[in-house]
């Protein structure tokens, strides 16, 4: 199986706009529609494509962002796996592979994301690779998390 991270360009737009969610799962990201504007609005994000075998699976967009003290916090903010791929295992191997990929573009340093508490299965994986919950939330109630 070959994994691949593209940006999301007009070649892909379309396809990538059609990713969807499980029904269980809405709210606990944002659409790829709504992720896409707010990459507009700060081009400090990079929405990518993710990839196996040529197929769009998922969507992920990251980015560091200017932090109060004058630096910069590099977060993996969104990751969706479309709800015809999940069970796949994508979830794990994209996540591990877009951490390769921040360290490779951002240098070593602390990788953040947010997950709602009660999103138990994105949870367990972050937790598994290594994020802690740092005691902290974001505007909108999620959790912060860390990996040093």
């Amino acid at each position: 199986m070959k994994l691949e991270i593209k940006p999301v360009e007009d070649v892909n737009r379309a396809e990538v706009l059609a990713l969807q969610v499980l029904p269980e799962q809405q709210g606990f990201i944002e659409t790829p529609a709504e992720c896409l504007k707010e990459a507009e609005e700060w081009p400090e994000f990079r929405p990518v494509g993710l990839y196996s075998d040529g197929e769009l699976v998922g969507f992920a967009m990251y980015g560091a962002l200017r932090d109060s003290a004058g630096g910069r916090n590099v977060w993996m903010d969104r990751l969706l796996i479309d709800a015809g791929h999940q069970g796949k295992g994508y979830g794990r191997q994209f996540t591990e592979l877009l951490l390769t990929r921040l360290a490779a573009e951002y240098g070593e340093q602390p990788i953040y994301l947010s997950v709602y508490e009660d999103n138990m299965g994105a949870r367990k994986l972050y937790e598994s690779l290594g994020f802690q919950f740092i005691n902290e939330y974001d505007a909108d109630g999620e959790w912060i998390y860390r990996r040093e």
